[in-house]
């Protein structure tokens, strides 16, 4: 964990271009990446010629994805996806591989009442959730699970990843953008309103690709300070230690910023990190006399431990899409409703 520690930061500046490693590392890292192409590309055609199967589910499913690895903000809009299929009077589930526990835990926090189920194979999930009383199903990082059919493909990108794009291990991409093609929206991602023109530029950049679906700029921007338990509180004092695990802390650290706060510093472990008494020992002695800030994908991992940190506020992050973009994705969404629902009644799915 404490080699992951080390490597993660360096990696993602590698992956952006920056610092002198990359002159060696990217043309050791060339091969490989190019056997990923043709490994993804390999399975793609597979699914596409139907020698890989995909199994459609016995009610709606809603994917949200991505192209990269993490931090493009699919956990926020998987939520905000679920709120839109209540206030149409939907039960949806959240479905995903439950790779990252803080996730899964924080949908259960917000979703108290409605069905979170994870599992491998998704198809598993989404018939659990079936069971459970959904009617529809939303899943969180799905776009490079074939099996599952899907009645709409929501993909994001983030205005952090760097273009053109390379492939893993020398970039942070699972596939091209070319893949997009499969989906039905794509949202590109940022954090802070004034960040619409990089977004707009990404845009531009994108959709010059023949046959890639629409794509719209998604701002995410801070919302109500919070406890550790997720109720409400003041915005902390001072300057707090800004305390993270997380894909992208230096996006995190920027919302502070526009929330008003300038941290005393900042410890980013790594991505899912799960804290040990040693964490939380290296926090308290980081923070010294001083509060501590830190994520809601944090927030549920650290609450148990809240009688030995500092007193610490969660900052909230809240998806902020103008009436134009949120009235496009609702029709897609309806759209979807209406394909899954149609096949539901015509006895499909499985």
């Amino acid at each position: 964990m404490r080699m992951r520690r080390m490597l993660e930061g360096p990696i993602r500046r590698w992956w952006h271009g920056e610092g002198k490693g990359g002159v060696i590392l990217s043309p050791l890292a060339a091969p490989f990446s190019l056997l990923f192409r043709l490994g993804v590309g390999v399975r793609n055609r597979l699914y596409d010629a139907g020698i890989l199967s995909t199994e459609y589910a016995p009610v709606p499913v809603i994917s949200v994805g991505n192209l990269s690895v993490g931090g493009t903000g699919k956990t926020p809009v998987s939520r905000w996806l679920l709120e839109l299929l209540r206030a149409r009077g939907r039960r949806p589930a959240l479905v995903s591989r439950g790779y990252g526990e803080d996730e899964i835990l924080l949908h259960r926090r917000w979703n108290p009442d409605l069905p979170v189920v994870t599992a491998a194979r998704r198809i598993d999930a989404v018939r659990e959730a079936v069971a459970l009383g959904a009617d529809v199903c939303v899943v969180d990082d799905g776009f490079q699970h074939r099996a599952l059919g899907r009645d709409l493909d929501l993909v994001l990108l983030s205005v952090e990843d760097p273009l053109p794009v390379r492939l893993l291990p020398r970039g942070p991409y699972r596939e091209t953008t070319g893949s997009l093609r499969r989906a039905q929206l794509a949202l590109v991602t940022f954090h802070g309103r004034d960040r619409e023109g990089e977004a707009l530029e990404v845009i531009h950049r994108v959709s010059r690709r023949r046959g890639v679906p629409r794509c719209m700029p998604f701002p995410f921007v801070p919302g109500a300070w919070q406890e550790l338990d997720g109720s409400p509180t003041s915005e902390p004092e001072g300057r707090p230690l800004l305390v993270t695990s997380v894909a992208r802390p230096e996006a995190v650290a920027t919302m502070a910023r526009r929330a008003g706060i300038t941290p005393s510093g900042a410890l980013a472990f790594p991505d899912h990190h799960r804290y040990r008494p040693a964490d939380l020992a290296e926090i308290r002695k980081a923070a010294g006399s001083g509060s501590v800030v830190t994520t809601e994908k944090d927030a549920v991992k650290l609450a148990p431990h809240s009688t030995e940190l500092p007193p610490t506020r969660v900052l909230t992050l809240v998806p902020a899409p103008d009436r134009g973009v949120e009235r496009i994705v609702g029709e897609a969404v309806d759209q979807a409703l209406e394909a899954g629902d149609r096949r539901r009644r015509g006895g499909g799915g499985g």
